[in-house]
């Protein structure tokens, strides 16, 4: 199985900086203006699918009808969202449990095209200058951009809402926005965004698709408290009805203001989009089997390959499809949490690696439907692979010394065990690795030098994942390990990961196919002591901080790769996780009620963004059932 969901996030030179900011200072203002080049769009690398009088984007039916319902369990979250509760509405800080899909609320600068790596397009900004330092992002915001309640959606806004956002939001966001410098609002209707002369390049283009706050309804109201207040929108979407830790719907704005646009055109088509809440994947399969939703992401092997086959299935009124996933599938296992003294030594973790049986858990628990994952950028171009070539080693050549002698050779690959479940060649490997580091055994359990024993706390919040952690605890007792498995509930298991208030956790995230300041909120120093953060292992290596600004600063996507295949090499050596497993795809399951476009944008799903309420399917649906 997979676990539910994911965290994905999105994304020169001192005297050309300096001389740029003195021709802005002292040539006349439309000579100035002139030195900014004026775009529709912005990629990383400035390369774009679509021109300035594009009319939509490919992959959507411009003429897909509105109206229906569209529910589901969401699979992704990002912030302070849960996957199983939520007791707030503001989902862009690091109290409380956010709704899930508040993003729906609140529009953006631009937007993404997801047929692209990282593109975006103008939403709430008709276009946007860039200075030729590339510091300076002017957007021209659209008249016609307005909040739920007719209000001018104004510079004023994105000048409020950035600023707040990186004082008082999560602290992930604020991490991501250390490189905006200043907000400013050149009149109502530009914004310009200056941004620090070594900024990351996504930075822009992150800060680009935060929300845009209105500054006028939170003049009277606190930003970083919880609340089920409804907040003011300018989104394609406001909050409709709610029950917290239950489910919470989103109402189509019937007249919205950005709904013909190029970027939005064919996209957001349904009236009402809900999400369910559910504790117990088992419960939340029968919802869905009893249409208490309409849409499902399956991620437990065990349930597709055993229990599709109920009455609404095998009459037709349930499909069921597997849609290939194009993008990098990331990293998934057991990460470990090494601000611990007794996890600090490499040996230790490589040890725990070894206990892991992923043949046997893959064949008896998961149907053989996985593939074993070895790298942070599975599945993509950026995965370390052989020898490193001329330009890794150029990179990782000045941390000879000072990080582990396998990161110059073959990168790391976990053992592939002979499937029986306690592999004995693994095991006693485990073992000598744990009588190197000083963990020896006595009186039947591994101690060290002080005689502290080794144990090891499996943290999770749900039942499912148990039978993947039962036999892996019983070969950790095998070489002297007491391993044990503690299941809290939602928000308790929030809480204790933003406090890194564990041994190990599962934890699966994903990278776009150009990261860039992202990545430090999940491997940096910075974030290793950030509470709330990504960095859950404590990631604290110079090299790897090193190497994250290589990425970062890559001019080139060749230079992008080399450096991501550097940080993999140094990220496995150190074994700070147990690898789980990845697939190439999506596994989902619907209600026959529905249309979609003939292909899938590149890089996602297209659910429910693309899709509509099919009222001749749902006629006949209803008829059959």
């Amino acid at each position: 199985m997979r676990s539910r969901g994911v965290m994905k996030l999105g994304r020169r030179d001192l005297l050309i900086a300096s001389a740029a900011t003195l021709a802005a200072s002292t040539l006349p203002g439309r000579l100035a203006a002139q030195e900014a080049t004026e775009t529709h769009g912005l990629s990383i690398f400035g390369d774009l699918k679509y021109p300035a009088d594009f009319k939509q984007l490919d992959f959507v039916n411009p003429q897909a009808p509105k109206g229906g319902i569209f529910s589901e369990i969401k699979t992704t979250i990002a912030y302070n969202q849960n996957f199983l509760t939520f007791n707030t509405l503001n989902a862009y800080i690091l109290n409380g449990d956010g709704a899930q899909g508040m993003e729906l609320t609140f529009a953006t600068l631009m937007a993404r095209a997801t047929d692209e790596p990282d593109a975006i397009y103008g939403l709430a900004a008709r276009a946007v200058r860039v200075s030729a330092d590339k510091l300076a992002y002017t957007f021209l915001l659209r008249p016609e951009a307005k909040f739920h309640d007719g209000t001018q959606l104004t510079a004023h806004d994105v000048v409020f809402s950035l600023t707040t956002l990186k004082e008082k939001g999560h602290p992930n966001i604020q991490q991501m926005l250390r490189d905006l410098v200043e907000a400013k609002a050149d009149d109502d209707a530009s914004v310009t965004l200056r941004f620090a002369e070594k900024r990351a390049r996504d930075v822009p283009l992150y800060a680009a698709t935060l929300p845009i706050f209105s500054r006028a309804y939170y003049a009277t109201k606190t930003f970083d408290s919880t609340s089920l207040d409804i907040p003011l929108g300018s989104g394609a979407y406001r909050v409709g009805r709610f029950e917290a830790g239950r489910y919470n719907e989103f109402e189509r704005v019937k007249n919205w203001w950005g709904a013909d646009l190029p970027i939005m055109r064919g996209q957001l088509n349904f009236d009402v989009v809900r999400y369910e809440y559910y504790r117990d994947r088992e419960v939340a399969f029968e919802g869905f089997t009893g249409k208490s939703y309409l849409f499902r992401e399956e991620f437990t092997s065990r349930i597709w390959a055993t229990r599709y086959e109920f009455p609404a299935m095998k009459d037709g009124r349930v499909k069921r499809e597997v849609l290939v996933d194009e993008t990098p599938s990331g990293a998934q296992g057991w990460f470990i949490n090494t601000r611990r003294e007794r996890f600090q030594d490499r040996r230790v973790r490589e040890a725990l690696i070894n206990a892991f049986d992923f043949e046997w858990t893959n064949k008896n628990l998961m149907y053989g439907s996985y593939n074993r994952t070895h790298s942070v950028f599975q599945n993509s171009d950026m995965m370390a692979t052989g020898k490193p070539s001329a330009e890794e080693m150029a990179l990782l050549e000045p941390f000879r010394g000072k990080v582990p002698d396998d990161v110059f050779g073959e990168p790391y690959l976990p053992p592939v065990s002979d499937g029986s479940g306690a592999d004995r060649v693994s095991l006693r490997k485990a073992t000598q690795l744990l009588n190197d580091a000083g963990w020896t055994i006595r009186d039947g359990k591994r101690r060290n030098a002080k005689g502290e024993q080794l144990t090891l706390e499996f943290l999770i919040d749900e039942p499912t994942f148990q039978p993947h952690h039962m036999p892996f605890i019983k070969n950790l007792g095998t070489i002297g390990i007491d391993a044990t498995l503690r299941v809290v509930d939602a928000v308790q298991f929030r809480r204790r990961l933003d406090d890194f208030d564990f041994d190990a956790t599962v934890q699966r995230f994903s990278f776009s196919t150009t990261p860039g300041d992202s990545l430090r909120t999940y491997f940096s120093s910075q974030a290793a002591a950030i509470k709330g953060s990504r960095n859950l292992a404590g990631m604290a290596d110079p090299a790897i901080d090193m190497l994250i600004e290589k990425i970062i600063a890559a001019d080139t996507r060749p230079e992008l790769v080399f450096a991501a295949r550097a940080l993999d090499r140094v990220i496995r050596a150190n074994r700070y996780w147990v690898p789980h497993w990845n697939k190439a795809s999506h596994w989902i399951a619907y209600w026959d009620l529905y249309s979609r476009p003939a292909a899938k944008p590149k890089y996602a799903r297209g659910v429910m963004e693309t899709w509509w309420y099919d009222r001749d399917k749902a006629a006949k649906t209803d008829r059959a059932g």
